[in-house]
């Protein structure tokens, strides 16, 4: 093997290694998420509903939206989005009325109920950003280019799903 070619297998071990790093925190962190939310739930005395839930009601926030809508965002797998709709439709943190231009289609939006929930889980997030700032774990520069990147993996992925095939 070259010396080139042994540097060029050494620089994408690296990346290798980075990118499966950075899989594992993505993996963790979103896991570490729902596990907050939960513990910020049990802390205010919510038993009924689920991070997941919570997450799903906060992403709608003020939209109307389909089921298929949420799935093409791309925040939710199909069974599991129509399966939670329905629970809180249920429970009564959503409204659900049949579209009126395609009758298979069901629109939902949050009922009061719904938008406290979801400002629950904003409140919870902003104080999250406060003390992420306040104690120096990370500044405005720093998320800005961490998201920056996390959007350019998200375009990527969605690129090796849409074209490779």
């Amino acid at each position: 093997m070259s010396i080139h070619a042994s540097v060029e297998q050494g620089k994408s071990n690296v990346v290798l290694d980075g990118y499966l790093e950075a899989l594992a925190l993505v993996e963790r962190l979103h896991r570490l998420l729902l596990d907050v939310i939960k513990d910020e739930f049990e802390r205010v005395g919510i038993i009924e509903i689920n991070a997941v839930q919570a997450l799903l009601l906060f992403n709608i926030g003020d939209n109307e939206v389909t089921a298929g809508e949420l799935k093409t965002r791309g925040y939710y797998q199909g069974s599991n989005v129509s399966y939670n709709l329905k629970k809180l439709v249920e429970m009564g943190y959503m409204h659900h009325q049949r579209c009126e231009i395609d009758r298979r289609s069901v629109r939902v939006r949050l009922t009061a109920r719904g938008r406290e929930i979801r400002d629950l889980i904003s409140a919870l997030f902003a104080r999250h950003a406060h003390g992420l700032l306040s104690k120096n774990v990370i500044d405005d520069d720093t998320l800005s280019d961490m998201s920056d990147t996390l959007r350019r993996m998200e375009r990527y992925w969605t690129d090796q799903i849409r074209y490779i095939y």
